[in-house]
């Protein structure tokens, strides 16, 4: 492998050095692109009070009981609201068909350990299917069953994975479809518990 100065990683430097203004509108570019796409998807979203809904709930591996919910029984988003008095709370609906919803997951798993985050097993199967999916992935999350989609249209959403998150009024702050990082789920959190 060359390394000097008429080697290839010194050329490929050299040109990125040169060409810094063309890389920074092109990433600029990208992100009008992407927010442009996601104005689009969440374009039905709804504003101001989060709607509600009853679902099944599922307890994957390892989750930390709440009160009154168990494997199969019913579970509202304000009854979940209410178990985490005065924090924003996330909504993240996922697929298991969907290979960006399994690039999220341990992201999700990993937030979920520090902020209220409910899952949405969105056009996945009944229970059994979702509780099959969740224990091989090992995902220690609660899930409500969604299995006709209708979560998502409540919430206008055409496109899995997305991330809802409220304050703790319970007031929608953010909605996003397709790949969120951890700092992104994290950071929007935060964002609506101070502001």
């Amino acid at each position: 492998m060359e390394t000097g100065t008429s080697g290839w990683p010194a050329r490929a430097l050299a040109y990125l050095k040169g060409s810094w203004r063309t890389h920074l509108g092109t990433v600029a570019l990208a992100l009008v692109a992407m927010l442009a796409v996601n104005a689009w998807q969440t374009r039905h979203a709804p504003s101001g009070q989060a709607p509600n809904f009853i679902a099944t709930a599922l307890l994957g591996p390892g989750t930390r009981p709440i009160a009154g919910v168990a494997n199969g029984t019913e579970l509202s988003l304000e009854q979940w609201r209410s178990a985490h008095p005065g924090r924003a709370v996330a909504i993240h609906i996922w697929s298991d068909w969907c290979p960006v919803c399994k690039m999220e997951d341990s992201s999700v798993t990993r937030v979920a350990a520090d902020w209220p985050v409910l899952t949405v097993a969105s056009r996945s199967g009944e229970a059994a299917q979702v509780t099959k999916y969740m224990s091989r992935q090992q995902l220690p999350w609660v899930a409500v069953l969604d299995p006709r989609g209708a979560v998502s249209k409540t919430y206008g959403l055409v496109a899995v994975p997305a991330w809802v998150v409220l304050d703790a009024n319970g007031h929608i702050r953010s909605v996003t479809t397709g790949y969120t990082t951890e700092l992104g789920m994290r950071t929007r959190l935060w964002w609506a518990s101070f502001f």
